[in-house]
């Protein structure tokens, strides 16, 4: 199960999940546990100014300026500070301010809606008002924050517990005292574990939906596959008859079109190759029990008449260049369809070449030539030389005796030279036109094989253009004459 492409699937989606989740809710908190110590030390700054006014008239307090605070900042500080109230008692300020042990006698109170402790200590560290009533007259000299504060510099503190800040109270340029202000962070923990609580349960939710959703994909996904692979198997076990539906326009469904198109192409390769086993046995029956049947008569007494065994001979022979013709044609087949052919590429003029085969096959006279003698292509002479043969050969058999054959060389556009070979015989039937140049196949049935060859002449021709980097075409009309066309690359 963990090593299969839909198992693969549903783990890494979930896996996203978890990291997006995971991810997005760490950011979240941290964000809001920043923004919730800030609101809170920016409230307790605000709660030390209004002290320091109530009981300091016209005192200053060093520290962060509140008013630069963000909007949403300033709305929940407000929020506190409305429910603000400092309630003194036996507070009597002298002219002097510069001396805050006035305030050892004092009471102070805040207002019960906001639970924050106050403290005020002398220029010597020492506390004079505790809202708590717990270190009235000690001394904190020796706090790092207070200390800190004695030094003329504003100092926060924040753990998990609470969060401090000690901002130091001057009189023009003479620091009279420190204000002292603690705040516990019961509300922002409650706040952070419920947005924690909140933020698991969204998270198990999404897991179990993008589980669900995963598992739904992967099998949608993987479906096809499945089905690709059972075909495939089928296949390598020789059943072509396998295909696969390809509904989709995905890369799943250009897959499966593939696979059947590649199915269609064995299918039709393999009948092909049965096929060509077949014209292969039957082309090489046909003589080898010619030759056996004339060998047993030999050996009866026939070559005792002189006359008999001379016709017997030459038929033999005849059999023989058969079938050596048909060895070298299959053997010319077998390179060409493995790229084994080896060219040797030069600098040919197509006309002289037309020339050279004509006379060769002894109709000279007919083949008619139109073509510029600078026609040239990039090509093995001798392998066009057998195409040639070939299609002229062709022409000349189906031609009416003594009827011109044209063969017409031109360059055209693309970089390819264009070989027109017309007869005027009687043309090839529509119905059977995309059926020549298969192997073995012959459009005239009356013609035997002994007299029309073995059919392998235009298979050889296509595949020896091929492997120039050409074409080549057949077109016909019945009772009109037949055009062999093909194409090789010019120089």
């Amino acid at each position: 199960m963990g090593t299969s492409i839909r198992a693969r699937l549903t783990l890494s989606h979930l896996l996203v999940i978890v990291l997006a989740m995971g991810i997005a809710g760490l950011l979240m908190l941290s964000l809001m546990e920043r923004y919730f110590v800030e609101a809170a030390e920016e409230s307790l700054v605000a709660q030390a100014r209004i002290t320091a006014q109530a009981v300091m008239p016209g005192a200053k307090i060093a520290g962060p300026d509140v008013a630069s605070q963000n909007a949403t900042s300033n709305t929940i500080q407000q929020q506190q500070i409305e429910n603000l109230y400092v309630q003194t008692q036996n507070v009597a300020v002298p002219p002097d301010t510069l001396n805050l042990n006035y305030l050892s006698n004092a009471s102070l109170q805040l207002g019960a809606q906001i639970n924050t402790r106050i403290r005020i200590l002398n220029p010597q560290g020492v506390v004079l008002v505790d809202s708590a009533q717990q270190e009235q007259g000690a001394d904190l000299h020796g706090a790092a924050l207070v200390e800190e504060a004695l030094n003329g510099d504003y100092a926060t503190h924040q753990d998990d517990q609470r969060i401090e800040v000690v901002l130091p109270v001057f009189e023009g340029e003479t620091m009279i005292g420190v204000v002292y202000l603690s705040q516990p962070l019961n509300d922002v923990t409650a706040v952070l574990g419920d947005l924690r609580d909140r933020w698991l349960q969204s998270t198990l939710i999404a897991l179990a939906l993008s589980g669900l959703a995963g598992l739904l994909l992967s099998r949608a996904i993987t479906r096809p596959i499945r089905r690709l692979t059972a075909a495939t198997a089928a296949v390598a076990q020789g059943q072509f008859d396998q295909e696969v539906p390809a509904r989709s326009k995905d890369e799943i469904g250009r897959l499966s079109r593939a696979f059947n198109e590649m199915i269609a192409r064995l299918r039709s390769a393999r009948q092909m190759q049965v096929d060509f086993v077949a014209n292969v046995s039957h082309e090489l029956r046909t003589p080898l029990t010619s030759i056996k049947g004339m060998v047993e008569t030999l050996r009866d007494g026939a070559v005792d008449d002189p006359q008999v065994r001379d016709t017997f001979l030459e038929t033999l022979e005849h059999e023989t260049n058969r079938l050596i013709r048909l060895v070298n044609d299959l053997l010319t087949l077998s390179r060409a369809d493995s790229a084994a052919l080896n060219l040797r590429r030069e600098r040919v003029r197509l006309p002289d070449l037309v020339r050279l085969t004509a006379a060769r096959l002894n109709d000279q006279e007919r083949v008619h030539i139109e073509a510029n003698g600078h026609v040239a292509a990039w090509a093995d002479s001798d392998r066009v030389a057998q195409v040639l043969v070939n299609l002229l050969d062709n022409a000349l058999k189906y031609s009416p005796e003594d009827a011109p054959v044209t063969v017409a060389v031109e360059p055209v556009p693309d970089g390819v030279v264009r070989v027109r070979i017309s007869d005027s015989g009687m043309g090839i039937a529509a119905d059977e036109l995309p059926r020549i140049g298969q192997r073995f196949y012959r459009a005239d049935k009356a013609r035997s094989r002994a007299s029309g060859g073995s059919g392998l002449g235009l298979a050889i021709a296509d595949a020896l253009v091929r492997a120039h980097g050409g074409t080549l075409w057949v077109e016909s009309q019945e009772g009109k004459g037949t055009t062999a066309c093909f194409t090789l690359p010019v120089a």
